[in-house]
This record gives structure tokens, sequence and C-alpha cells, in this order.
């Protein structure tokens, strides 16, 4: 078995091609399960957030877990899969692990060292824990890249650059209208991308108001900012007062369309702003072209990203916090790396020894049941020194392979072990038929081995 990710990102697709590609939960949930029914596919994990949608998977065929996991993702896109290859792009094995963890700790995100990708995250592995779509095999990748995002944003300094995207997308509206101190927000969406909007936006002293399809959460967020709610039918006439709308549902349609906007800009002197932080977008593109409205989006900010292709959007992150980063990354890794091969050989080691154990004990057998006490003694010591014996001859090989496994290549050491040895017999049955021939009822010198074992 062998970890792949398949994956369509702001790295490497345009924003329309994310709206396409993007999933709210029940999306999510059953994208999960198609995954476990493919043929190559037995674990999945789901990452899907305003900037990306990734499949992390254990696969049994590297080229049939490939064709798998992209035909389940263009399906849900609704496209072909010839159509999202140009956009797609594949991580295997020790790559996919540093890729993940690359992505818990904000150095893959639009805005270089943000946390919230580490929470959504969090988020894709309980889920998948809550669906039975993810095993022992993703387990410990799943964890310990949540562990790397962890000790990047407690040990190294990015975290002073690690803006959220609301936080970026609020500071190109600062750019264009000034402080945001007293002005009218209205936030429409109060799920965990508008809760954080409302929060930021209640931080830099704003006016807030918050509409939702559930009037319950709208309220009880805008009670703990100390904000107003409002019903959605009321959003024409809330548009009309405020300066600044920032929308973030998860609906699957146009939330704001032009008609309602340019309502809204009728007898007022002073502009709209309007920020998009939905994938796929709540407000209709041709509102950006309305006279006095400014539209920030996701395609405006990955512009600017790509316009300065190697540094952050928000501009402020110091190379050697990046450089720290990275390199936490790649110790957690290889760390990573080295548990997994090391476990990989172990079932080789054990039947090594289970091996060894069994020919021992059958030689043992052979000596008659019932001896004297000194004669039985005697025995007792001589099957003490020869396990001792093949112990020590063992010490080194079992050892070396565990070691050697971390090394590039490792797990062949492991596979000529197993070829030397003949470990895919079934030794245990060859070896004691042998015994049986020396005391075919084989209890009294099966009895009196345990009893050698408890002497002195």
């Amino acid at each position: 078995m062998s970890l792949l990710a398949v994956g369509i990102s702001h790295q490497t697709a345009p924003v329309t091609l994310l709206e396409q590609v993007a999933m709210n939960g029940d999306d999510t949930v059953k994208t999960l399960h198609e995954l476990l029914d493919c043929e190559h596919v037995s674990e999945a994990l789901v990452l899907a957030t305003c900037n990306r949608v990734e499949i992390f998977a254990e696969v049994d065929r590297f080229h049939g877990g490939v064709t798998d996991v992209s035909r389940v993702l263009a399906r849900h896109a609704g496209a072909g899969v010839e159509d999202l290859s140009p956009y797609v792009t594949v991580h295997y094995e020790d790559q996919a692990i540093g890729h993940l963890c690359t992505v818990a700790a904000g150095l893959d995100s639009m805005v270089v060292g943000e946390t919230q990708v580490l929470g959504q995250l969090r988020a894709a592995y309980a889920l998948a824990q809550a669906e039975g779509t993810i095993g022992r095999e993703l387990h410990p990748i799943a964890q310990r890249a949540l562990r790397v995002g962890k000790r990047v944003h407690s040990e190294t300094g990015i975290d002073r650059a690690g803006a959220s995207l609301v936080s970026v997308a609020l500071d190109r509206v600062t750019d264009r209208i000034g402080d945001l101190a007293g002005r009218p927000v209205l936030v429409v969406g109060a799920g965990s991308m508008g809760a954080l909007a409302a929060t930021t936006l209640a931080r830099r002293g704003a006016a807030v108001t918050i509409t939702s399809r559930t009037p319950g959460t709208a309220l009880r967020l805008a009670d703990s900012l100390g904000g107003r709610a409002v019903d959605l039918e009321d959003l024409g006439s809330e548009l009309a007062d405020a300066d600044v709308l920032v929308t973030c549902t998860g609906a699957t349609g146009t939330v704001i369309g032009t008609d309602l906007v340019t309502s809204a800009m009728v007898g007022r002197d002073r502009p709209l702003v309007v920020v998009d932080l939905a994938l796929p977008r709540d407000v209709d593109a041709a509102v950006g072209t309305l006279p006095g409205v400014h539209v920030v989006d996701l395609a405006m900010l990955q512009g600017e990203r790509a316009a300065r292709p190697g540094e952050p959007v928000a501009g402020s992150v110091a190379a050697d916090d990046i450089a720290a980063a990275h390199a936490l990354v790649e110790l957690e890794t290889s760390l990573l790396r080295a548990e997994r091969l090391a476990a990989a050989v172990a079932p080789t080691v054990s039947a090594l020894r289970s091996q060894a154990a069994v020919v021992v004990d059958a030689e043992l057998l052979r000596w008659p049941p019932r001896l004297p006490a000194p004669a039985a003694r005697s025995r007792a010591g001589v099957a003490r020194t020869v396990r001792r014996v093949v112990d020590k001859l063992l010490h080194e090989p079992t050892v070396r392979v565990k070691e050697l496994a971390s090394s590039p290549g490792g797990t062949d050491y492991a596979d000529a072990l197993r070829a030397l040895f003949g470990l895919g017999l079934d030794a245990d049955t060859t070896v004691l038929a042998d015994a049986v021939t020396v005391d075919p009822a084989g209890t009294g010198a099966r009895d009196q081995l345990a009893a050698d074992r408890d002497l002195p």
C-alpha cells in the first residue's frame, strides 16, 4: 500500500476551475465514500478549502490509484479527466507526505503562513474518522501533518506574516477606502469563514451587521461581537447603508446579483467595496463593472500572487522564518518516513525470529521426553545456550535491516531477508512436522520443553 495525493489548488488552477471543483460538507462525505468504492483505494481523506481540493488516499497501485481518484474528482466537477489533467498535481509516498505537511504549515497557501488551513485539515481528518474512511495507514500521516503545522506556527516567526485570507482582503479594502473604524460593514454568511471575517472586522473597529440563512447562528455571532443581526430578506436595504460588503456563504449559486447592487448604489455618493471570499463565488462577476463598486475576490488575490511569484501576498514574511518552517517540515517528514519504513520491515523481523524459535523448539523436541533430573538440568542448560546463540546470530541482521530501512531502497534488504530465509513459506508447519516423527503425540516432549524453560 502507498500514499497518493491528487488535487487542484490555486497554485495550478484559475479560480473559475476551483469554483467548479469546490465542495461543501455533503459533497465531501459523498466523495469520501465514492473513493472507498474504487478498486485501488483503501483509505481516503479530502481537504476542501477555498483555495484547494486535495485527496489523500492509500492505494495498492500507483497508476490504478491515480486513475480512480482522478475519475472521482472529475465526476464531482462535472468534467472529463482530460479536462482537469493540466491543472491536477500528483504526489506519491514521501512527496505526498511532504506536501500534506507543507500545506498544514501554511507554506502552500495563497497567503503564506496563514493558520486557517490547519483548522481545515483538522476538520477534514475528523470527518474522515467519523465516516470511517481513514485507517491505520493515513492516521499517523494526518496526525504528523497536524503536529508539523502546530510546530511551525509555535516555533517559527511565520505567524508574524501569517495573516488569513480575510485579513489580506480587508487590507485591500483599507487601501481603497481607508480605515474601517466606525464604518458600516455587512457580512453575509455566519459559517467558519463568515465568523472569521466578522471577528476580524470587529477588531478593526468596524460596525458589523451579520445576515445568514441560519438566523440563530447570525444572532449568536453578532451578540458575541457587539454587532447586529438582520434577516436575509433585508439584504437590499442593509447593503444600501453599508460601505463594505463581505460575503462568504456556502451557496452553490449567485447570492449577490447586479440588480441588488445597482439598487443599493442609487442616490449614494460614496463607493461600495465588495469582498467575495466564497468558492464558488457569491457575487455576480458583472458587479465589478458597476460605477462606484470595487470588488476584491479570490481571483484578484490569486493575480497578485502570480504577479509576484515566490512572494507571500501579505509581503511581510521574513525569508528566515520561511526557511525555518521548511526545515521543520523536512525534519518531521523524515522522522515519519523512517517510522513508516521501519514498520514496513517489522513483519519480516518478527517472522525471522519466530522461524528461528520454531527451529530451536523443534530440535529440542527430539530429546527423549523423560530423563533423570541431572540430565534434564543439562538439557535445560543446553536449551538456554542454543537460544542465546540464535538470538546473538539474529541480532545484527535484524538491527541492521531496521536501520537500513530508513535509507533509499531500504526495504529491499527486508525483501532479501525474506527470500534468503524462505519467510514466505509456512515454516512452522514444515519444522514441526519433523518433530512429530520423534514423538507422535507430541505431548511428552512439549511438556518437558516447557518445564526446561522454567528450570533455574
